[in-house]
């Protein structure tokens, strides 16, 4: 029989994401047929599936970790944030549109029903699904029509484990307090507790243990070690602490300075964690009041809301920086929603991703970009125009770019070309995600943007580590017994 098992955080960035992540790859590991599910995510950091779809980022990362690929049916319902009230709506990896907050908490009714239906398809055709709440489930105010926690599990009648994050403080409030604003059955269906991010002497921790099972009657199915160094994909912030990489960086090399300002709605910066990784690049993301100091790089990246994010660049006076960068032969990278910014004009004549308008940009390429009612939305390879590297990526866009002027592509693919590079040679811009996790690929781009010896780094490697390690994590500091239970075994 198929057993459902939903990790549910006391806060969003607990530990959710990590914990299912971890718990695919060792269910995988013991060759368990095993799926993720995620029935609603609000992130801008998003793939293409296999089945030409869009899904969240995150659920891709735990697709991989299962051995599978990224399905629309892993993530049903994914909403877009374009602004601070309001998101695109996508249900089944393809967008349904725009809604406001209060219009789509009506909607969810309607939106529960496709969530059921993936819901089914995983359970027909996998062992185990491992299924990630969103946020709390104690947000009492987004109760009704839930189907992000507990409205799901309820809805399918599947156990749930609790975790929280110690790093935070006040661990067990947040344990305790999140329990008692449940009502008695999602308290009932509460199996467990996992403490995340733990570091000390588990000794000092015991009497706390102890307590919260006395108090709760529930069980700590255990306490997760903080894991320094840990690359796992963002769902959705944009990391500010640099990440340490597990490989170790040859000595006395030359290195590249990077820039990336990030914009409000700033979509798939994961684009840049082979960067941030890479051994030889100092990264720095830029934020709004933060001046854009200088560098040898300059990205722009991918925007749900191109012109209102072009507007902040103009406000914040990096418009000013970026063309002085490009005076001193500095070089300049745009990804997707970047790219657009950098041609004549940007038009969303149906109000896409706003207001329905124009505005003029940068007139760096001569080109225009028109929103389309359709998306983009495919998996590509091909070859960097540079130097031949092969560079396999996806393209999420509902931009369509006419150009005016002839460029030499940036890249290759065999239904046509993409992208465009400038006649100075100093700007490169592609609507491909995905850029850098080619090893080849990233070489040349960091060549071209001035690193003579680039070394080459594997990104997917380092990724396929980490995943590793969360699974490791999880054999040694989780009760698998108690685990094996919930699935609905008694050993594997």
């Amino acid at each position: 029989m198929t057993q459902t098992l939903m990790i549910q955080g006391t806060t969003s960035d607990a530990g959710k994401s990590m914990l299912v992540t971890a718990l695919c790859r060792w269910l995988a590991r013991q060759n368990i047929r095993v799926a993720p599910f995620k029935p609603q995510n609000m992130a801008l950091n998003s793939v293409v599936t296999e089945d030409g779809g869009e899904i969240g980022r995150a659920q891709a990362v735990q697709a991989l970790a299962c051995g599978l690929k990224p399905h629309t049916d892993m993530n049903p319902v994914l909403l877009k944030p374009n602004t601070d009230v309001g998101a695109q709506v996508i249900i089944h990896g393809h967008a349904i549109g725009n809604m406001d907050a209060c219009h789509y908490h009506d909607y969810k009714t309607i939106a529960l029903k496709a969530v059921l239906e993936s819901h089914a398809r995983l359970v027909a055709n996998y062992t185990h699904v491992i299924v990630e709440g969103a946020g709390s489930p104690a947000e009492i105010n987004l109760r009704a029509n839930d189907i992000a926690n507990m409205g799901f599990a309820e809805a399918v009648d599947c156990p749930v484990i609790l975790i929280a994050d110690i790093d935070r403080g006040g661990v067990f409030a947040h344990l305790v307090g999140t329990l008692s604003l449940l009502s008695k059955s999602e308290q009932a269906r509460i199996k467990g507790f996992v403490i995340n991010r733990f570091r000390g002497d588990i000794a000092l921790l015991q009497s706390g243990l102890d307590w919260l099972e006395q108090y709760t009657g529930k069980p700590v199915l255990g306490v997760l070690p903080y894991l320094h160094g840990l690359h796992l994909e963002a769902e959705d912030a944009v990391p500010r602490t640099p990440t340490t990489s597990t490989v170790i960086g040859p000595t006395n090399t030359q290195h590249i300075n990077i820039i990336v300002p990030v914009l409000p709605r700033i979509s798939n910066h994961t684009d840049f964690d082979p960067l941030r990784l890479h051994p030889q690049v100092n990264l720095q993301f830029i934020l709004p009041g933060e001046a854009i100091p200088a560098a040898d790089l300059i990205i722009l990246p991918g925007s749900k809301s191109v012109r209102a994010d072009l507007e902040l660049i103009r406000q914040q006076d990096w418009e000013l920086a970026i063309n002085k960068h490009l005076r001193y032969g500095g070089k300049i990278i745009a990804i997707c929603g970047g790219f657009q910014m950098l041609g004549n004009m940007i038009y969303d004549p149906n109000g896409l991703e706003g207001e329905a308008g124009s505005c003029h940009a940068m007139g760096l390429f001569d080109m225009s970009t028109t929103l389309a009612t359709d998306k983009q939305l495919r998996n590509v390879t091909g070859t960097l125009t540079l130097d031949g590297s092969i560079v396999t990526g996806y393209e999420i866009h509902a931009g369509v770019t006419t150009y005016h002027t002839t460029y030499q592509s940036a890249v290759c693919f065999s239904h046509g070309s993409d992208g465009a590079i400038s006649t100075d040679g100093l700007i490169l811009g592609t609507y491909l995600h995905g850029l850098f996790e080619s090893p080849a690929a990233c070489t040349a781009l960091l060549n071209w943007a001035g690193l003579d010896d680039v070394k080459q780094f594997d990104y997917h490697a380092l990724h396929e580590a980490a995943i590793d390690r969360l699974a490791d994590m999880l054999e040694h500091h989780m009760d698998t017994a108690q685990l094996y239970q919930l699935l609905g075994k008694t050993s594997l």
